[in-house]
């Protein structure tokens, strides 16, 4: 029986890749052997990167070993790590450690060879403090194939052959062309298209066939009512899936459609990383990115998706191993050039809409290959300043404000909430008033639009000023995990910020759907007291708060008013007052909606 592909279940969060790598340094060179596989798992609950704040991961732990982990200012040593991995009784304790290292396996970033454990130069790209997401995990999917050998999950019979996400490129192009073809226009592939099509796209040699059936079941649901186009999809799903099984096993089927939006949505949140797609259509379809047109139909034209055949193990781990490999089919000179002309009309288009002067274009031609190649990341990053300017002077307009706050108020109806947290708080930043630069961390596409969260290691957002400096942290956590996350990193990241900008005054804005109290403490203690031998000042506010503060700036708007910087940070200020009016934070973060009527006041004055 065929099953699906999947990237990974074992970490949905792209972020923690790097987290499993880092602490898989600790035991690189020696033998993959059951101890030490063992071992690898107990060091992860010891970094607590495996188990923490999970409630299933707690049954089975004492009260006290449930409190050990949870209380992240306290180290766990390897002896107590290795009692609670001992306390939940696996069945096959070095199993687990195979698990967690099986998607970095995936992926190339870690290689079993002659025995021994090593991470390769792919995975070195993820360990540096600079690491590029996006080229890790492009250079990484073009090389995943099923079958391989160093995997035995897909049998070499014939019903695999593949590498998933050039398929899914070629699936995406397929269908468009199809739509072109009969007068449609090309929107990519929905979501719900992609969880059904992409995941069990297992040969490349499907990809037109595939297409055509997608085509199909638009042309049986377009024109009917919403209820009726869910039952036809429905009734389709369960027909495709008894196929692709090859079985009216009732049970078979409905286990597979259960997996396949898992593993649909996962793909999108990592092939999305890449920047080879980018979202459309109010967020519901998956479409190839314009702006990597040049790279996009030149992969397309040298790669059909078919795996690669390797004569031992060996051979393929060197291949999935070394960084250098493929050589990519635009890295000649003219092929350099067309994405560097593509870029400048890109850059040209926004200096007229934005109406500045036109940037100096180098003479690129005389380029060599290694220039060419640096200056279309020079050009990469020019384009993403004016996206973002241009990004700032949309957020000026009052029908933009009420959106964010639209969006705010419901974000718990939306997808990826944490990274829509965090674009919309640097955009309702932007909308605020007079910011010199409101820079965001968060990885984007070429659309500008991030695909993950902000690195940690870095604020989430950067906001420069006339008067004063400050970042911006965001979290959608609310429980204690939210401390254990936020706390000990947002003091440290604005302690940094200060040391890098302390020419003037450095502020945190602190956002979150509610505030949990052990974070609170801790950003108290910073305030009245110290962080690192001086006070900080953090102003901590349920994403209500916020929302309140760009109420007050929607009226302003209507009335005609302007908010300058100088009086947001009049709020900030009066926050952190009334600190010292309280003798607990409790009462202190009950006020400080109060304290935004007050300061509201103020302005209408």
């Amino acid at each position: 029986m065929k099953k699906p592909w999947s990237i990974t279940t074992t970490l949905r969060n792209p972020e923690r890749l790097r987290e499993f790598l880092l602490v898989l340094r600790e035991i690189e060179g020696v033998e993959w052997n059951l101890e030490n596989q063992k071992k690898y798992q107990i060091l992860l609950i010891q970094n607590r990167v495996y188990g923490y704040g999970s409630a299933q991961f707690y049954g089975g732990l004492s009260r006290k070993q449930v409190e050990l982990i949870d209380d992240a200012s306290k180290p766990i040593s390897y002896e107590e790590a290795e009692e609670i991995f001992n306390a939940k009784g696996y069945e096959d304790p070095a199993m687990r450690g195979r698990q967690s290292i099986n998607p970095l396996k995936k992926l190339g970033l870690v290689a079993i060879k002659d025995g021994k454990v090593f991470i390769t130069s792919l995975g070195e790209l993820l360990t540096k403090e600079d690491f590029d997401f996006g080229e890790m995990f492009f250079r990484s999917f073009l090389k995943w194939q099923i079958p391989n050998l160093d995997n035995r999950d897909y049998s070499d019979n014939g019903d695999y052959d593949i590498k998933p996400f050039i398929g899914i490129l070629h699936l995406i192009n397929a269908v468009n062309q199809k739509e072109i073809d009969r007068g449609e226009k090309a929107k990519g592939i929905s979501k719900k298209e992609f969880s059904v099509f992409a995941p069990t796209l297992v040969h490349f040699q499907d990809v037109d066939r595939y297409a055509d059936k997608i085509i199909e079941l638009r042309d049986q649901i377009n024109g009917k009512k919403k209820q009726e186009q869910k039952t036809i999809f429905d009734n389709f799903k369960k027909r495709f899936a008894s196929e692709f099984l090859d079985t009216n096993e009732p049970k078979e089927i409905s286990k597979l459609l259960s997996n396949l939006k898992d593993y649909g949505d996962n793909a999108i949140r990592y092939f999305r990383m890449t920047r080879y797609l980018y979202i459309r259509g109010g967020g519901f379809y998956v479409d190839l990115e314009p702006r990597r047109s040049v790279e996009i139909e030149n992969l397309l034209a040298s790669d059909n998706a078919k795996a690669i055949v390797f004569d031992s193990k060996e051979d393929y781990l060197e291949y999935i191993s070394d960084i250098t490999e493929p050589k990519l089919p635009w890295e000649t000179k003219e092929k350099y050039i067309q994405i560097i002309e593509k870029l400048l009309e890109e850059i040209t288009h926004y200096e007229k809409v934005l109406g500045i002067p036109a940037m100096e274009i180098s003479e690129y031609q005389s380029f060599s290959d290694e220039e060419l190649k640096n200056y279309i990341s020079v050009l990469r990053i020019k384009r993403r300043d004016l996206q973002d300017k241009e990004n700032h002077d949309k957020s000026q307009a009052l029908d933009k404000v009420e959106e964010y706050i639209n969006d705010l108020e419901n974000i718990f109806d939306k997808e990826d909430r944490p990274i829509l947290l965090e674009k919309l708080a640097s955009l309702g930043l932007n909308a605020l008033n007079d910011a010199l630069k409101i820079k965001p961390n968060y990885p984007v596409g070429d659309d500008n639009e991030p695909t993950f969260t902000a690195p940690a290691g870095v604020p989430d957002i950067e906001c420069y000023y006339e008067k004063f400096n400050a970042i911006c942290e965001v979290t959608m956590l609310t429980g204690r995990d939210q401390w254990y996350n936020e706390g000990q990193p947002v003091m440290r990241h604005l302690r940094d910020f200060e040391n890098s900008n302390n020419e003037k005054d450095s502020y945190c804005l602190f956002i979150a759907p509610r505030l949990h109290r052990d974070t609170v403490n801790t950003f108290w203690t910073s305030i009245k007291y110290e962080y690192e031998g001086k006070p900080q000042k953090i102003v901590p506010l349920s994403i209500q708060n916020f929302v309140k503060i760009l109420k007050v700036l929607v009226q302003l708007k209507q009335n005609g008013q302007f908010l300058n910087h100088s009086e947001l940070f009049r709020l900030y200020d009066e926050i952190l007052s009334a600190s010292r009016n309280h003798s607990a934070p409790d009462g202190w973060i009950q006020n400080i909606p109060e304290v935004i009527n007050s300061w509201q006041v103020t302005l209408n004055a």
